[in-house]
């Protein structure tokens, strides 16, 4: 398993294990500790563990916590999801940037999002399951949620909405949320 930095994103990593493929599938290591140690995050933090699933077309986002925020590593263990992240951290230098990936089941990587980003996704396949892992634990009065078609983001999804939260469709716009957090 090895370790990139996300350019766009400070402080996002990619996790890409190296799968053993053979007649009868394959296998890979999707965490280890001691690969997540190498880039300065504590692998102990990690407090959480959950599951989604979505079916093509779902958009599951933009969300984010307030407060503390909140760390995850996100894998598509089933088929394939179109994910965006958009930095948020205002003392960051890539502050208000977004990056998008392509994430799937055939290549198992796995993203890693500091706190502070916002997240969504939008299952490209009939069937999509989304794993988290989380450093806190979640507490839905700090939940926050951005338009996911705010036209400050301008985010390319891939395919038009299907179905999405009733939360997720009514979320305030980018400049509407950045304008609550700072009263």
């Amino acid at each position: 398993m090895k370790a990139t930095e996300v350019p766009a994103i400070a402080g996002a990593y990619l996790f890409e294990p190296t799968p053993y493929a053979d007649e009868r599938g394959f296998f890979c290591r999707t965490f280890d500790a001691d690969v997540v140690r190498s880039v300065g995050l504590d692998p102990d933090a990690f407090v959480q563990d959950s599951l989604s699933r979505s079916v093509r077309g779902v958009l599951r986002g933009l969300h984010l916590r307030s407060g503390a925020g909140e760390a995850k590593l996100v894998r598509c263990s089933y088929g394939r999801i179109f994910d965006t992240v958009v930095d948020l951290r205002t003392d960051s230098p890539t502050y208000r940037n977004r990056a998008f990936f392509e994430l799937s089941d055939e290549t198992q990587v796995t993203l890693y999002i500091p706190a502070g980003c916002a997240h969504g996704f939008q299952a490209l396949t009939e069937t999509a399951d989304v794993s988290y892992r989380i450093d806190r634990p979640h507490d839905p009065a700090e939940d926050v949620t951005i338009a996911f078609d705010d036209p400050e983001l301008a985010i390319p999804w891939p395919l038009p909405v299907t179905s999405m939260s009733q939360r997720d469709r009514e979320a305030p716009s980018l400049a509407e949320v950045l304008k609550q957090k700072e009263s």
